[in-house]
């Protein structure tokens, strides 16, 4: 049988029929019935001579006498036929060959097959058999099969859409408009994959090729399936991150981010492991194995996996989100991106930088972002000169004019006090807080009060005082 199949496989017809029983008519057409078997056997009864018992007397367990072997059974509606082979004495030695009464039916079983008019009139090149034992005809038309299926997927995936859009615009919700849209490329996939498992029979491929590209067919389900997850994944977190639960609750929005990755991550190992156990891989050894290679590539890699760790660590403390205003270091920005290796700072003069998370989550950090309010603090140094009346004058007058800013917080009052007698100067120092977190509209504030309080000197008749040094002659006389 091993030199049947390499025989047929070759398209040595003239060889593979002498392992027919010819008898009667059929003993001119050894070549044609070759064929005709090797077709039918592909069609409906793979032949691997592997398979068959290793026993030049075959099995001897099976029932049948003991020079009668059978391979296989070729189907017949409700009921099948035998395939057997018979083995025969001849003067050189002892060969099996397929039985009288098998010969006697190649041509009724090949009369069935439905590619039999392709293959009386396609040219003989294209009957040749070619790689995985396709003939070349079947390799051409592969092709067009997958081309085909995309064709009939995308309409059918556009009309899907064009259907439903009318459904869900009926909803208050906007999300499933948005679910429809992201789900318009995985439903072209899908429609694809079922309309080439519909045609694929047309190619009338041999069993384990036909076996092989359903393999595929179910793989690629599987993929449309984790891609239709992974765009519902998206679609979730940017529906959680415009709900007024995650406004309120600025901790478990900075989570979303690196919660959705991660769970994108294991989408896709899943993804992976379910894609290679239908193709036919080991994937408990495959886990087994990664488990090991993953304990030597952890130790590899204690720098990423340390990244990985503060990244978690950052998102659940959360130290800073995303948009915070921070000082790190000597660095201060505004934090852009938390990776799950590195954090992105955009400084000042538009430059970033990166932060590895595994020292940032043991750095000092100072965010700006959860303040609620903003100081101010100011110092007046007024010229010796100045009356302690004006001086009060001023204090007052400054108590109030931060006392009737609509800026200010309610919940601390501001403070204006004279602080020092200096060498030079007296004093005044300025607290106030003021209701905002914006720091361009705080600094507009800041200088509003800044120029009445200027306004305020101004009205007491005082001067701001300039710095001043005294120098000593040697003559003793002194000059300023």
């Amino acid at each position: 049988m091993t030199q049947f199949v390499a025989a047929a496989r070759g398209s040595d017809w003239a060889k593979a029929g002498r392992y027919l029983d010819l008898r009667g008519e059929s003993s001119q057409r050894g070549p044609e019935l070759a064929q005709r078997l090797k077709a039918v056997l592909d069609r409906w009864s793979w032949l691997e001579p592997s398979e068959l018992s290793p026993s030049s007397e075959g099995s001897l367990d099976d029932g049948l006498p003991a020079n009668v072997e059978e391979i296989g059974r070729i189907p017949m509606g409700k009921s099948s036929e035998p395939i057997r082979l018979v083995r025969r004495e001849a003067g050189e030695g002892t060969h099996w060959l397929f039985s009288a009464a098998t010969v006697g039916r190649i041509d009724d079983w090949y009369d069935r097959l439905d590619d039999r008019w392709l293959r009386e009139h396609l040219p003989e090149s294209l009957m040749k058999a070619g790689p995985r034992d396709l003939l070349w005809w079947q390799w051409l038309a592969l092709p067009l099969l997958f081309l085909l299926g995309f064709a009939i997927g995308i309409p059918l995936a556009l009309l899907a859409r064009r259907l439903l859009k009318p459904v869900v615009a009926r909803t208050k919700a906007t999300w499933d408009d948005e679910l429809l849209v992201q789900m318009t490329a995985p439903l072209a996939l899908l429609f694809a994959l079922l309309a080439i498992r519909a045609l694929d029979p047309s190619l009338t491929l041999n069993r384990p090729a036909e076996a092989f590209l359903h393999q595929l067919l179910r793989a690629g389900l599987l993929l449309t399936l984790f891609w239709a997850l992974l765009r519902s994944m998206d679609l979730g977190a940017s529906i959680i991150r415009d709900s007024s639960w995650a406004q309120t609750r600025p901790s478990s929005l900075a989570l979303l981010p690196l919660g959705t990755r991660i769970l994108k991550l294991g989408a896709v190992a899943m993804a992976a492991i379910a894609v290679l156990s239908e193709l036919g891989y080991p994937v408990a050894s495959l886990l087994a194995g990664l488990g090991i290679g993953g304990l030597a590539l952890a130790l590899a890699a204690q720098k990423t996996v340390e990244n990985l760790f503060g990244s978690v660590a950052i998102s659940v403390d959360q130290p800073f989100r995303i948009g915070d205003f921070v000082k790190i270091e000597n660095v201060s920005g505004t934090v852009e991106y938390i990776g799950l290796r590195s954090t992105r700072v955009r400084t000042l003069d538009r430059t970033v930088v990166s932060f590895p998370n595994g020292k940032l989550a043991d750095m000092r950090t100072e965010s700006f972002g959860p303040r609620d309010r903003i100081l101010f603090t100011c110092n007046l140094n007024l010229a010796y000169g100045t009356t302690s009346s004006q001086i009060r004058q001023v204090i007052d007058k400054a108590q109030q004019l931060l006392l009737e800013h609509p800026k200010l917080h309610s919940a601390s009052a501001p403070t204006v006090r004279l602080s020092e007698l200096q060498a030079s100067t007296m004093r005044i120092e300025v607290f106030a807080q003021f209701a905002t977190t914006n720091w361009d509209e705080f600094t507009l504030i800041r200088q509003e009060v800044l120029l009445k309080l200027l306004e305020v000197v101004e009205q007491a008749g005082i001067r701001i005082a300039l710095p001043a040094q005294t120098l000593h002659l040697a003559s003793g006389a002194e000059k300023t």
